[in-house]
């Protein structure tokens, strides 16, 4: 018999999983002593068992490979720590390529990896051939060999760092079954089981599979489905020898050795959602039905590339599920919908690599109240209520398994669950030619075709189809006039007696300014650390409009509510009921007096300001600002009169632009994106972005860590590049080399049409130098392995003074 649950916990943990294991252990590591794991049924019985068990180390991004080399390090150590063997060998991992873009995709993350400072090699299809003799290479054009990855016994793993987990203080408790989460005053209060009830401060969701329902349980979204995940194991084959993990990407498939038998798994283009009706009560250690017609393609080319595959049996034909997100990147952090309710979900079978990294930072992040470093990548804030819909979820996921082993092209856009959020204007812009992009489900024109050109993208690593679309919308913000849907901006309404006291403590800038004055600011956390970029916009005494990404609008929303004191202050997302249309360039000032009487020039309406205008037949707002570099307004209509108001600004001539338009136009500009060259990691000094902090007003979230900064001096500085060549594409994490030595990598990067060449931004050491010292290195940017000049610069290379976005009338 069980022994009883304790009546109270710090945190408890729901999933036994190597997610819940590594929570739990980190969580001991930090001095946790109440803790409590509950698992429905035994430890790994869900989808860790069943887990290949690849350990690689490059990911995406430099924080996500950063987690995937903390696993693999810890794994190398619990053997040693708690004596269960955890599997681990660092066999090495081949990735082949068989189509030059996937050589050239390769070659560029080979690129990347240096940047991150994991070990690569690109190696010939004779040098594959040398580590991998059972391989037909005659189609293989080239690949790259990391040779510090590796395999492990995945069950193991996760029973390693339970063990290791009980021994420091840490209570595990299987076959309980949670049934609800109770909340009190918007925070976890306690987790109710068949076994009783847990008071708790803090509740992490580490239920995998189950990780939506659990989700729901307390009111949280968890976005994320099962999908069947295939693999062959086959009998022992005679002189096999130790082999890396291979890779063949362009045949969805993967091969590790292990005990002289080959595992064959896949990763097909159209999925196999499952459990769309719940998962079954009883679900343990089971296995799905075989579906050997949907695994046959991938066996039919496997036995192709390794021959010796067609004599050797099948000793296993398994299938089981995993869970996977709509975006392919996992969930972690606190959730936005209640206080101390954490996630460590969805690892779209990538769990055993990430888990190690993954429980670490979040046990860190609970530890300290905000994450160790920017994890935006995988923060469970960037998803979006919507997404709980099953429907959604079922349709998504057939897709996103598949592209674990695409091509990852730039600019590849989700072909599924498309549709459920658009603008006011989408039939407006279909009709125009608009090619759409997906951002947190919100249909976006990226780029306008021309008549009788096909809409849709056809993808490559140099310039794509759409490429002279974009430059032709790009130059008709330069050099006369382009009106851009920016409906999906997060639009925020903060109002009440004390709006003006909540803002001055949230927001770096000056918020005590008149009715009608824009801020541009940033939000900072207690390091300096940018956790928003936006503007502020003062309604009135006691009301201020916030504009944010709409990529970030749950996380905005959540960071605002999670720092309300005792401040008589409402906030309230107004997203949806208000189009916004940029309407940017050099003649914009002239086409908006075609269309409203309002008198646009500096003396009326000068950079920075708000007025209500009257235009066409409506009535909107009229706020001058700019992304893009160039004299413009941002037009704020109500949704009911959208429609008409933009029709009114294309028959003035305006000219319909996308938002790879915007991209292109901003890197001119150097101006930042957050997410990408700004987060909450980068100091906003470093960034670039003192100008807008404004620490003279008094206390502020993140104050005195701007004042330590400008004591100490910076350690790094945002720069711009420019490639010198015209030809190159740059997209971003291609290294920066300063003086013939890799510094860092690009944290963005696109064309820029105007000044005729690839652009990116990127951060540089530089402590103990000043402007003049950074500024007087060579640069280069490495792309695919080739590297080229660079211009490098401080000040944006398009108008540095500004003095287009400030043209007078």
């Amino acid at each position: 018999m069980n022994k009883p649950l304790p009546k109270h916990a710090r945190a408890v943990i729901i999933g036994g999983g190597v997610a819940g294991a590594s929570v739990a252990y980190h969580l001991a590591k930090l001095g946790w002593k109440d803790v409590v794991l509950l698992e429905r049924k035994q430890l790994t019985s869900g989808t860790t068992w069943h887990a290949a068990g690849l350990i690689g180390q490059l990911r995406a991004s430099a924080n996500m490979t950063r987690l995937a080399k903390y696993s693999a390090d810890l794994y190398a150590d619990l053997e040693a720590e708690t004596g269960v063997a955890t599997g681990l060998r660092q066999t090495g991992s081949i990735t082949v390529a068989l189509t030059e873009a996937r050589r050239e995709e390769l070659y560029r993350q080979a690129s990347m990896a240096r940047a991150f400072g994991v070990p690569v090699e690109e190696i010939s299809a004779a040098e594959v051939k040398a580590r991998y003799e059972h391989l037909n290479i005659e189609d293989v054009l080239g690949a790259v060999y990391l040779p510090t990855d590796g395999q492990g016994d995945p069950a193991n793993i996760a029973l390693a760092m339970a063990k290791g987990a009980r021994q420091m203080g840490a209570q595990i408790f299987e076959n309980v079954k949670v049934m609800d989460i109770k909340t009190d005053a918007g925070r976890v209060a306690s987790v109710s089981t068949d076994q009783g009830e847990i008071s708790c401060d803090h509740v992490v969701n580490c239920a995998g599979m189950w990780g939506r329902e659990v989700g729901a349980l307390a009111g949280v979204t968890v976005p994320l489905h099962a999908c069947e995940h295939f693999y062959i194991v086959t009998e022992g084959i005679d002189n096999l020898g130790k082999l890396p993990v291979l890779r063949v990407p362009d045949e969805c498939a993967y091969y590790k050795e292990d005990a002289g038998k080959i595992l064959l798994g896949a990763f097909e283009p159209v999925a196999k959602p499952w459990g769309m009706n719940g998962i079954p009560e009883g679900f343990e250690f089971d296995q799905l039905p075989e579906d050997f017609d949907h695994f046959e393609p991938i066996l039919e080319k496997a036995i192709n590339r390794m021959p010796l595959l067609a004599e050797a049996g099948i000793h296993t034909f398994f299938n089981g599920p995993e869970s996977f997100t709509p975006d392919d990147r996992y969930y972690l952090g606190e959730a936005p919908e209640v206080g101390n309710f954490w996630v460590c979900a969805g690892f779209n079978s990538v769990g055993i690599q990430s888990a190690g990294g993954a429980g670490m930072a979040l046990a860190q992040w609970m530890e300290d109240g905000q994450p160790p470093f920017d994890l935006w990548d995988v923060d469970i804030r960037r998803a979006q209520p919507f997404q709980r819909n099953r429907r959604y979820l079922r349709e998504r996921v057939t897709e996103t398994l598949g592209l674990l082993y695409a091509d990852h092209y730039p600019y590849r856009q989700m072909e599924t669950a498309r549709g459920v959020r658009r603008s006011p204007v989408h039939e407006i812009l279909k009709e125009r030619g608009a090619v759409f992009g997906e951002m947190a489900g919100w249909e976006r024109a990226n780029w306008f075709a021309n008549e009788g050109q096909a809409r849709a993208y056809r993808y490559s690593w140099g310039r794509q189809n759409w490429f002279e679309n974009q430059r032709a919308e790009h130059m008709a913000v330069r050099e006369g006039v382009g009106v851009f849907d920016m409906s999906s901006f997060g639009k925020i309404r903060v109002e009440g007696r004390d709006a003006l006291t909540f803002m001055q403590r949230v927001c770096a800038g000056q918020m005590d300014v008149a009715a009608g004055r824009i801020v541009y600011t940033q939000m900072l956390n207690p390091r300096g650390g940018i956790e928003c970029d936006l503007t502020v916009t003062r309604l009135s005494e006691t009301a201020f409009l916030l504009v944010v990404p709409g990529a970030t609008l749950q996380r905005d929303m959540a960071w605002l509510q999670r720092h309300l004191s005792d401040e008589f202050v409402v906030i309230t997302d107004i997203t949806a009921g208000e189009a916004v249309f940029a309407v940017m360039g050099p003649e914009s000032r002239a086409l908006l007096q075609k269309i409203s009487p309002a008198d646009f020039s500096n003396a009326a309406h000068p950079f920075g300001t708000m007025r209500e205008i009257e235009i066409g037949l409506g009535i909107a707002r009229a706020h001058r600002v700019t992304y893009v570099g160039e004299l413009g307004w941002e037009i704020y209509a109500s949704a009911d009169q959208a429609a008409h108001i933009f029709e009114e600004i294309l028959g003035a001539g305006a000219t319909p632009c996308g938002l790879h338009a915007l991209d292109s136009c901003r890197l001119e500009k150097g101006y930042r994106h957050f997410g990408h060259d700004i987060t909450d990691e980068d100091h906003v000094l470093e960034a670039g972005l003192g100008f807008a902090v404004k620490p003279d007003k008094g206390e502020f979230i993140g104050r005195e860590a701007v004042l330590e900064k400008r004591k100490t001096g910076l350690f790094r500085r945002l720069m711009q590049f420019k490639l010198n060549a015209p030809e190159p594409m740059l997209y971003h994490n291609e290294p920066i080399l300063r003086d013939g030595k890799i510094v860092g990598h690009l944290t963005s990067g696109g064309y820029g049409h105007a000044l005729g060449a690839s652009m990116g931004l990127g951060y540089v050491p530089c402590k103990g130098e000043s402007a003049t010292d950074v500024l007087a290195s060579d640069y280069e940017i490495e792309i695919a392995g080739r590297r080229f000049a660079a211009t490098a610069s401080l000040k944006p290379l398009y108008d540095p003074a500004s003095a287009r976005v400030k043209e007078d009338g």
